[in-house]
């Protein structure tokens, strides 16, 4: 059993600090797991401190002497991740003017930790679980199977097992790397713990640049408990730093304090999606809310022409063929059954044609028969240039998000709300030069 000093002597070699139950909780399973190779998976949300427990598990290993690599899996184009694990062959690819070890080879006999392991592509995945299993790999390119001694320490901070229901995670991976699982707990579980933090940043900041620490009263810290800081200890950092920067007075009460606390959305009575650790992140950015406005507008274009044939079809408008449509109607400050009847429309066609020569009421039908069939095209036609206005918007929207941010696909991705991944395998599909 890992006793209380002895988790206060982890804390201080690595900087850790907190008192919080689940804090120590998960100190002590990384502590208990380190002298073992099992693989690790740390679940937590962003900004909560997860590469620190990879570090723990790293430096109380056996393998603490070996190498160790920390990778943010997210940050890796899809098209170069396999490379950069497992290294490829000269001439493999377009680029590969020589041979390349991946961070699989550099790293044997130490550990390496994968960063938001949820962001892995699917064939990337299949690699990981061979070396998992088997401790082998292929360079790209390479028919050759490679041996390495690797310990893999892996960190996420979406659910996996909603992406192993996906189908976007493989469920045999997520098994194999949920050997021990370690809970890292978000700042706002965590307590006084933002108090000490909080501290501790502003007495840092006073350090670096020698100048007197700022206090809070009380009113100010009960104030920053209530806060949910959902960037977590990033988060708090960033705002100690601001407030000892800006600040000429040293004792902050809570009306200083709240002028530096962004507006939160998080209590208001709204539909929104959870942003918790664990929930489903749904992202209603431009593009999609663009995407429903097209859907809708040609959802009413195609009820709009199909109403138009078919009262064509039949002779002339009448109230059964707009009350079938009456959807189109609802925004309209009118009934349907406000519309004149039939009677007070105009002529119905058949009677029309009854009373016209025969010369004539060929050239009519002929006329509603190509009429018909211009319909019928311009609805298959419309269909197609629909789904290339979708992809023009949102080719236009990435370039926007490039330029606005002096094309740096980090935060053009973060703005645009899909991962720089995504973004990379968009600009590529779309030929966008940056």
């Amino acid at each position: 059993m890992i006793s209380d000093a002895e988790i206060l002597g982890v804390k201080q070699r690595f900087g850790i600090i907190g008192n919080s139950p689940l804090l120590n909780h998960a100190i002590q399973v990384a502590m208990q797991a380190s002298p073992t190779d099992m693989t690790v998976l740390i679940t937590g949300e962003s900004g909560s401190g997860k590469e620190s427990f990879s570090k723990i598990i790293h430096s109380l290993s056996t393998r603490k002497h070996g190498k160790f690599i920390a990778i943010n899996c997210g940050a890796i184009p899809e098209g170069t991740i396999d490379s950069e694990l497992f290294g490829h062959e000269k001439g493999s690819f377009t680029g590969a003017y020589e041979a390349r070890k991946g961070y699989f080879e550099v790293t044997d006999g130490g550990s390496i930790f994968l960063d938001e392991i949820g962001e892995m592509p699917l064939g990337t995945q299949a690699r990981l679980l061979r070396v998992l299993e088997n401790g082998e790999f292929i360079k790209v390119g390479s028919s050759k199977v490679q041996k390495t001694d690797v310990r893999v320490i892996a960190a996420t901070n979406v659910n996996l097992l909603k992406a192993v229901e996906k189908g976007k995670f493989r469920e045999d991976l997520y098994y194999r790397l949920n050997t021990v699982p370690i809970y890292v707990p978000p700042l706002r579980q965590r307590g006084d713990d933002i108090i000490l933090l909080f501290r501790k940043f502003s007495s840092d900041f006073s350090d670096r640049y020698q100048v007197k620490p700022i206090s809070l009263t009380d009113e100010a810290k009960a104030l920053l408990l209530k806060f949910p800081f959902p960037g977590n200890i990033r988060q708090l950092k960033n705002l100690a730093e601001q407030i000892s920067l800006l600040e000429s007075t040293r004792e902050v009460d809570a009306e200083t304090l709240a002028k530096y606390l962004p507006s939160t959305t998080y209590n208001l009575p709204a539909s929104l999606p959870s942003q918790s650790f664990g929930s489903d992140k749904q992202d209603f950015s431009e593009r999609e809310l663009l995407y429903k406005v097209l859907f809708d507008m040609k959802k009413d274009m195609t009820e709009l022409k199909k109403m138009v044939l078919e009262s064509f079809q039949s002779g002339g408008l009448n109230q059964a063929i707009i009350k079938k449509h009456q959807g189109l109607f609802e925004d309209m400050d009118m009934q349907v059954d406000n519309f004149p009847s039939e009677e007070s429309l105009s002529p119905n066609l058949p009677l029309v044609l009854e009373n016209l020569p025969e010369k004539e009421t060929q050239d009519i039908n002929l006329a509603k028969r190509e009429y018909k069939e211009e319909i019928i095209e311009d609805i298959a036609h419309e269909e197609d240039d629909h789904s290339l206005s979708i992809e023009k918007k949102e080719k236009e929207l990435i370039i926007r998000a490039l330029r606005k941010h002096g094309n740096k696909r980090k935060y053009a991705a973060q703005d645009l709300g899909i991962s720089e991944r995504t973004l990379y395998r968009k600009i590529k599909q779309y030929d966008i030069e940056e």
